[in-house]
């Protein structure tokens, strides 16, 4: 929700929390100033932050820096560095430069340029699945200082011990290859495959090297037409007896 409100192409109000960017970051700099306030001054805030939604006319690189820089008038301590939308999910692909897939951190230019005008230690969170790419996100680079962190999803979904493997030496782990033309499709099915692996581990099961994206998109899909019935029908039976 807070993404809808700092974009202008899904933030279409008018009053004080929409139009400009001060606006539309009032609810994110509201929030922040509201848990500080109620917590120990030794307790951590964090805020995850689109570098972009790639998106015509939604929220952009200079939105993002602008917003940062909101927040080093606030005690914030790491700002999340991520991009992209359910609707254009960058961490997974997209428009990147080949150079820029090729190293797998696909945000990390941008977080490198933010470290510049941010306060608080900066972490990069998209598509890192090689430990060479994550020590090149925490590195400098021709001049620019390295990221303080950074964050692992599907790599983990896929290999729990991913840390160990990493510390024994195992740079590279298998993940499932995906061919679909349409990149949303294809997304799709990479996220669908990584939820399926963390469902199977929050059953007590290991994960699945050998799982199919297609497979897991199609029982994804299934699973969520089966919760929607469940829900209208709870909706009705609760409207019944209201």
């Amino acid at each position: 929700m807070l993404s809808q409100f700092l974009s202008p192409r899904t933030n279409l109000r008018s009053d004080q929390w929409g139009r400009s960017l001060e606006n539309r970051a009032r609810l994110l700099i509201t929030i922040v100033d509201a848990i500080r306030a109620r917590v120990q001054p030794a307790f951590a805030i964090s805020v995850k932050l689109n570098s972009a939604d790639f998106q015509k006319g939604g929220f952009e690189p200079a939105d993002a820096k602008a917003v940062v820089e909101m927040l080093n008038m606030r005690r914030v301590d790491l700002v999340e560095i991520s991009g992209g939308s359910y609707e254009s999910p960058a961490m997974h692909g997209g428009k990147q430069r080949a150079s820029t897939i090729a190293r797998e951190a696909y945000f990390i230019d941008f977080a490198r340029y933010i470290q510049a005008v941010a306060a608080m230690p900066i972490m990069v969170t998209g598509g890192i699945t090689r430990r060479a790419a994550a020590a090149g996100a925490l590195a400098n680079d021709q001049g620019r200082a390295g990221v303080a962190m950074v964050g692992i999803a599907q790599a983990f979904a896929f290999a729990p011990d991913l840390a160990r493997r990493w510390k024994d030496g195992e740079a590279d782990i298998a993940l499932p290859s995906i061919s679909f033309k349409k990149q949303a499709i294809a997304s799709l099915a990479r996220m669908s495959a990584t939820k399926y692996q963390l469902r199977r581990m929050g059953r007590g099961k290991a994960p699945c090297a050998r799982v199919s994206p297609l497979r897991a998109l199609i029982l994804q899909q299934l699973q969520t037409m089966q919760r929607n019935r469940h829900y209208q029908r709870w909706q009705a039976d609760r409207a019944a007896n209201a």
